[in-house]
């Protein structure tokens, strides 16, 4: 069955299929948006760090579509966080998308760096400022990025209003287990970036044998795994072909013993990219 939208714990609706803006063919990139709104997509994920907000409110400006039928986030970056910081962050992300709303807003990283003492601190101000700003309708839904189930319970501590969305890495070979089980025990949306993972896991032979088996791509076969586990799938893609496939969402089902497969896969494409750790590189992702 087709999935055209998700509901957030305060009853506002995301559809289904998102474009990520990061590293969206870079200098080119309202181009490329462009062509992703006349495949369909209504729905962009952005953030202070991308550099693509000022592309994606020209390429919305130049559709011709009115704002109110697009749904915006973005994130503030860990150089933003702290109440005051946070705020001024938010209403840089408002001048860049040239909005007077978001449709989410989100805290990108838990951490400004794994050495930072007095996160949970820095954390629970910071989020008392999208509170803020929730509560004044000038978003619409707030959230977290790359938040595990530790910094989430800091939050929850603190808060009067809950996140509402949590955006982690996630594909086969790499799908936290354990933080996508608490975000959804406590009804958080969550939102996989880098859904398809890396090369190493479109070419892995499980990934290429299921993709034999139900006559998709090995792209579809991630997408699928996020979409039957609850999770919504923030893919990028460049190409027409590629943008309309990603859209196409919900158009297969696996069998559970293929989602389990993939659910125990072993660690495979993993970006390197941890909260609490140094950033790993890797040559061949």
């Amino acid at each position: 069955m087709e999935k055209t939208e998700f509901t957030l714990s305060n009853g506002v609706t995301v559809p289904a299929g998102v474009f990520g803006t990061y590293k969206a063919a870079d200098g080119k990139s309202a181009d490329v948006i462009g062509m992703a709104i006349e495949a369909g997509y209504r729905c962009f994920d952005t953030a202070s760090f991308y550099g693509t907000e000022g592309y994606l409110a020209e390429a919305v400006e130049r559709s011709g579509i009115p704002r109110e039928e697009f749904f915006i986030t973005s994130k503030l970056w860990k150089d933003e966080m702290g109440y005051e910081n946070a705020k001024e962050a938010f209403h840089r992300s408002l001048e860049r998308l040239k909005t007077d709303y978001l449709d989410m807003y989100l805290i990108h990283w838990p951490l400004p760096d794994p050495e930072c003492q007095d996160w949970k601190e820095l954390d629970a101000e910071t989020w008392r400022a999208l509170e803020e700003l929730y509560r004044e309708g000038k978003v619409r839904a707030i959230g977290l990025s790359n938040f595990l189930p530790h910094h989430i319970e800091n939050i929850l501590a603190h808060c009067t209003v809950a996140p509402m969305a949590d955006q982690l890495e996630y594909h086969p070979g790499y799908s936290q287990e354990a933080t996508v089980r608490y975000c959804q025990d406590h009804g958080i949306l969550v939102q996989a970036w880098s859904p398809l993972g890396r090369t190493r896991v479109l070419e892995d032979p499980m990934i290429l044998s299921l993709a034999e088996k139900y006559g998709v791509s090995p792209a579809k076969i991630c997408l699928g795994f996020a979409l039957q586990r609850g999770v919504q799938p923030l893919p990028k893609a460049s190409s027409p072909e590629r943008m309309r496939e990603n859209l196409d969402l919900g158009s297969f089902e696996m069998e559970q013993e293929d989602i389990w497969r993939l659910a125990t896969m072993p660690q495979t494409g993993w970006s390197g990219e941890h909260p609490d750790r140094v950033r790993v590189r890797y040559e061949d992702m």
